[in-house]
């Protein structure tokens, strides 16, 4: 009797068919991202209803590889968003250097689950010395514990659950065993400025959004010392985690880190350094001096895909307590024990997977492609490139740069609220250059972040004559 099942079965590839293949992806990615600077920036609306019909429905049988590869990078490149080019500004988003792009690549071949020594033991073993360049890098403490995490999201929630665990383990409570039902209140002590994954972190933890203590910022959303005197004043008898911001997800401003880290120890908080892209200031002598003092704060968390320029996803968190960062985000199971992989570190012990991509490769290999040169090189030309930003429009007529540019962030207004709305959709409109929009002080504001290791002075003064352009227009 035959098996007619055979006949739909997926056959294979040899050798010599996948590296075919891989050698067509690769030149495939080679040539779009030699064109990404050619083309509009955001996709227009009728290439993005484009796709649905070129991906077509699910066949009945199964699609030779190379058949498969090249419909979907026919379906998907017409309507790409051109983020890993020269003259994307939305979102603090980096474009991928080449060394770890290609890493990337291998990283996907290879198939690692980077859980612990067991599973990948050279995951583990890259992910040890990436962890170390980092800190290194970032001025962060020596000893400090870390987990390759997916992002500032997942960065913040393992740093606060391990927040969540010191401070009530302080307070003579086993969250992880007794949960939260008659456990102590937590309280958060936050500025107003504050980035959103914060909450979300407050949310996925149980603590909620009713832990937060609000703390007024000035101007360019540091946290007001003085009204941060008086939160920590009025929760000195609750166990108490502050979060503090290495850049203002608007304005780009910091902290008083030694002052404000220095309050919140002398009121037994624990202090928590949001720095998806600050803290990367702490990599250029020109910027170190925004982050002074912040190696002395218990835990800090960072992203890889906005300014180190590596593919996502990647971000990094980073703990002074390695015990506390264990205890809330480990744990074990009987097939996993008398396996040898004990006595090393484990690197899922560390995040909140355990099934989990190899992340400790992409971002060796961008910090080994700059060096730490490089990545101070990074840092300090894409902050020249914001401040070229700001001079430039600046001196446009009717035009107001809000912020005081400190690092890679300016916020633009254009008369009131109304027209800069109509000019940055004019802007996104015209393809030249993509910057969002946000809201900030009560005022409807353009927002650019530079961050891309490809962006250059011409990309620069082109973006400034599409917002001309889109002013003449609107």
């Amino acid at each position: 009797m035959t098996d007619s099942s055979a006949d739909h079965a997926v056959t294979a590839t040899t050798g010599s068919d996948l590296r075919d293949l891989l050698q067509y992806v690769a030149a495939r990615g080679a040539a779009y991202r030699e064109r990404v600077g050619d083309g509009p920036a955001f996709p227009s609306a009728a290439a993005v209803d484009a796709v649905r019909a070129a991906l077509g429905s699910l066949p009945d049988g199964p699609t030779p590889a190379a058949d498969v590869v090249g419909r979907l990078a026919d379906a998907v490149e017409p309507a790409l968003v051109a983020s890993t080019g020269p003259r994307y500004f939305g979102f603090v988003t980096g474009g991928a250097l080449d060394a770890p792009t290609a890493a990337d690549v291998l990283t996907t071949a290879w198939d690692q689950n980077a859980w612990n020594p067991l599973t990948s033991p050279v995951a583990a073993v890259v992910e040890d010395v990436a962890g170390a360049w980092l800190k290194d890098l970032l001025g962060l403490p020596e000893d400090a514990s870390f987990g390759f995490v997916t992002g500032g999201q997942a960065g913040n929630t393992v740093c606060l659950a391990a927040a969540r665990h010191g401070v009530l383990a302080d307070a003579g409570w086993d969250v992880e065993r007794q949960g939260l039902h008659g456990a102590p209140r937590v309280r958060v002590v936050a500025g107003t400025g504050r980035h959103a994954t914060v909450d979300r972190a407050l949310r996925l933890l149980g603590l909620g959004t009713d832990a937060v203590v609000p703390v007024q910022t000035g101007l360019q959303g540091s946290i007001d010392l003085a009204d941060l005197a008086r939160a920590l004043a009025d929760t000195s008898t609750d166990p108490t985690i502050v979060c503090l911001q290495a850049g203002e997800v608007n304005t780009g401003a910091f902290d008083d880190f030694p002052a404000a880290i220095a309050a919140a120890h002398h009121h037994g908080a624990w202090v928590h350094v949001d720095g998806a892209f600050g803290l990367w200031a702490a990599a250029a002598p020109a910027t170190r001096h925004l982050v002074a003092g912040i190696e002395q704060a218990d835990s800090w968390s960072t992203d890889g895909h906005k300014w180190l320029n590596v593919p996502y996803d990647a971000g990094y968190a980073f703990c002074a307590h390695p015990a506390a960062h264990v205890a809330a985000t480990s744990y074990s199971a009987p097939y996993l024990t008398g396996t040898g992989a004990e006595a090393f570190r484990s690197p899922g012990a560390y995040v909140l997977e355990s099934s989990r991509r190899a992340r400790g490769f992409t971002t060796w290999a961008a910090l080994r492609q700059l060096g730490r040169d490089g990545v101070a090189d990074l840092v300090e030309r894409c902050c020249a490139l914001a401040r070229r930003f700001a001079d430039g429009l600046a001196r446009l007529d009717g035009v107001t740069v809000v912020n005081d540019v400190v690092l890679n962030q300016v916020l633009v207004r254009f008369g009131d609220d109304e027209r800069t709305g109509r000019v940055i959709e004019a802007v996104q409109d015209s393809g030249e250059c993509w910057m969002g929009g946000t809201v900030w002080h009560g005022m409807r504001l353009m927002r650019i972040s530079v961050s891309s290791w490809l962006t250059t002075e011409a990309d620069v003064d082109r973006s400034v004559d599409a917002i001309v352009a889109a002013l003449a227009e609107r």
